[in-house]
């Protein structure tokens, strides 16, 4: 069929068919269709011609003018660089239908041929007919690729079908492509997308040369995946080997720092954004702001907003947000109204960032307001989010009722945040019932989400309805589903210090627990009481005392106590929601030691200092 033979036309990693520089001028043309006219005339037509006018179409009508061209030309017959050329501009230009019709009508397919309908397919999302074609690409004889393979691994990406992910493996495997770099950093980041970081990792370690955008991938994966810590040691690495950060990477390292909130590495990495010059645009910017509220300075974070030269929607949202985390309500609604006065028009987010923001300040009625004119005054339809924000709005302040009457009257589909927020409410106030009713529906969502089961426990707990709490956990025993273990965490000299509830396995276990044991009494004298309906199990009172004591709370403040200097703020994280009991000591313990305590939990931020909470108790 092709009497020329196919050239190398593949000039960088990314390309699919390279073109030629320059084509032939023909005289006096002037556009589109004076040039396929002029071409009717020519005794001699060169395949450039036909490349240089692909190129030049601007709509799939000028393609088949093109198309109807060459046909009628003979280069679809006798030239597979313009007959592929053709087949690729169908895929630009989203049609599919039309490419698979040319492409089927090939007597002869090269291996550019395959890759581009397996690439065209994967672009417009069809996954199912680019895997087929794929197969079919095997089946052929043609040998896969650095070019075809990196399209199929992209679509098990997406698709988060690592079943396939590992048999597409095997295939780059037996055809020696394990060496390949764009190959095994496409293999790498689907299995950090499908969530399988040990093997993604395992490959990365085996790349015998990682570039900037390897680097990028593995440091993601283990930011989003919850392992920030990692991404930070790969971070010091990927230095160490002296390959060059680019933005993106930075921006992954800034998310990092804000998920395990570390103050100190949040300000080292931000003093090597400004050692590299790295300027502040909205991603990044955007990514300083959350950052530093994640690590519990929303007045860092505000110094950062206001040095921004470009701000957005996502960036004021942001800013909102991080008031909203550390309780600070009315900010968030002045930020709003300063975000509207700069003609900044609010989304989706802004608004679930300002209800988060009212419900964790009691703020009511601001938040039924706002709610209330998201379509009419802006065009934003509420979506299961903002009905989320607005039950635990009125969940937190006790409206429980009103808050069952809106998850009955909304259309949008319940899910497990709604749930989880009516359930969470009921935990505050102790209503036993609508808890039921919520934990009902949430297990029927999420039967293997043992957090569900714990919080009706606890409510049981809470109730002294120990019955209740057996069955509960002897239906958990019978499912083998297993508590969520909670953890605190505390940064001490470019270190991360994780604890458990009665934890010994620190180097200075001894001298935390005779710290807390000396702080103990010191707080008694200072008016603490330990409050054991935090203790969920029906245990004696020393036993109760006990488990209080141990809690992985005060371990962690009591090591900040003995390793950070005098005066200096304690910083510490945990996973769960802080108990009440450990809430309590914090504001004593801030007052006996004139230290300033500030702690992130799951839901938001406290700050104590002399005696006082900036949550005013209402968390």
């Amino acid at each position: 069929m092709f009497k020329t033979k196919t050239p190398k036309f593949f000039a960088s990693k990314y390309a699919t068919l390279c073109c030629y520089s320059s084509a032939p001028s023909i005289a006096e043309a002037t556009t589109h269709q004076e040039l396929l006219e002029q071409t009717q005339f020519s005794h001699y037509f060169d395949p450039r011609f036909y490349l240089s006018q692909l190129i030049k179409c601007k709509n799939l009508y000028q393609v088949k003018q093109v198309h109807a061209q060459v046909t009628t030309n003979g280069f679809l017959e006798n030239n597979q660089i313009v007959a592929n050329k053709l087949l690729y501009i169908y895929c630009l230009h989203k049609s599919l239908g039309d490419a698979c019709s040319l492409f089927c009508g090939y007597s002869e397919k090269n291996v550019v041929s395959w890759s581009v309908m397996i690439g065209g397919y994967a672009k417009v999302g069809d996954f199912m007919n680019s895997l087929r074609t794929f197969r079919e690409c095997l089946r052929y004889g043609v040998r896969p690729d650095s070019y075809n393979l990196p399209f199929v691994i992209r679509v098990c990406r997406d698709t988060m079908d690592v079943k396939m992910g590992r048999l597409i493996h095997s295939v780059v495997y037996k055809n020696g492509l394990m060496l390949d770099d764009f190959v095994v950093a496409a293999l790498v980041d689907m299995y950090s997308k499908c969530k399988v970081i040990g093997d993604a990792k395992e490959l990365f370690d085996g790349m015998p040369k990682r570039d900037v955008v390897a680097w990028t991938v593995m440091i993601g994966a283990c930011t989003e995946s919850g392992d920030p810590n990692e991404a930070l040691v790969l971070f010091d690495r990927m230095l160490e080997e002296g390959v060059v950060p680019d933005k993106v990477v930075v921006v992954n390292v800034v998310n990092a720092c804000a998920k395990i909130g570390a103050m100190r590495t949040a300000k080292v990495v931000h003093e090597y954004i400004t050692r590299s010059e790295f300027s502040l645009d909205v991603i990044l910017g955007t990514a300083m702001v959350d950052m530093y509220a994640k690590c519990g300075s929303v007045d860092v974070a505000r110094e950062v907003f206001d040095g921004l030269r470009e701000k957005n929607v996502i960036t004021w949202s942001a800013m909102i947000a991080a008031y909203g985390y550390h309780g600070q309500g009315h900010k968030a609604v002045d930020m709003f109204s300063m975000m509207l006065r700069r003609g900044i028009l609010p989304n989706k987010i802004t608004f679930v960032s300002l209800l988060y923001a009212c419900s964790h300040s009691g703020l009511v009625e601001e938040g039924k307001r706002l709610f209330s004119s998201m379509e009419k005054e802006y065009e934003v339809k509420p979506d299961i989010k903002h009905f989320t924000c607005m039950v635990d709005l009125l969940g937190r302040a006790g409206k429980i009722d009103e808050s069952l009457k809106l998850i009955e009257d909304i259309a949008v589909e319940k899910d497990e945040g709604l749930w989880g927020a009516l359930l969470g409410a009921c935990r505050i106030h102790g209503h036993v019932e609508f808890a039921e009713r919520a934990a009902k529906s949430l297990i029927e969502l999420q039967p293997e989400n043992p957090g569900h089961y714990i919080l009706l426990s606890n409510i049981y707990a809470k109730a002294g309805k120990w019955k209740d709490v057996a069955k509960i956990r002897e239906l958990m025993s019978h499912q083998k589903l297993k508590k969520i273990p909670g953890w605190t965490w505390i940064e001490d000299d470019n270190k991360i210090h994780r604890f458990s509830v009665g934890d010994h396995t620190h180097p200075r276990s001894i001298e935390i627990y005779e710290k807390l044991k000396y702080l103990l009494k010191e707080l008694e004298i200072a008016g603490y009481v330990p409050d054991t309906n935090f203790v969920l199990h029906d245990v004696d009172e020393e036993l109760k005392l006990g488990n209080l004591f141990s809690h992985s709370e005060k371990l962690a403040i009591a090591f900040g106590l003995i390793s950070t200097p005098e005066q200096s703020t304690i910083r510490i994280m945990k996973n769960l929601r802080v108990c009440g009991d450990c809430h309590t000591f914090c504001k004593f313990v801030s007052q006996v030691t004139s230290r300033m305590i500030v702690v992130r939990d799951a839901n938001r931020f406290h700050h104590f200092r002399e005696g006082a909470c900036s949550c005013g108790d209402y968390w």
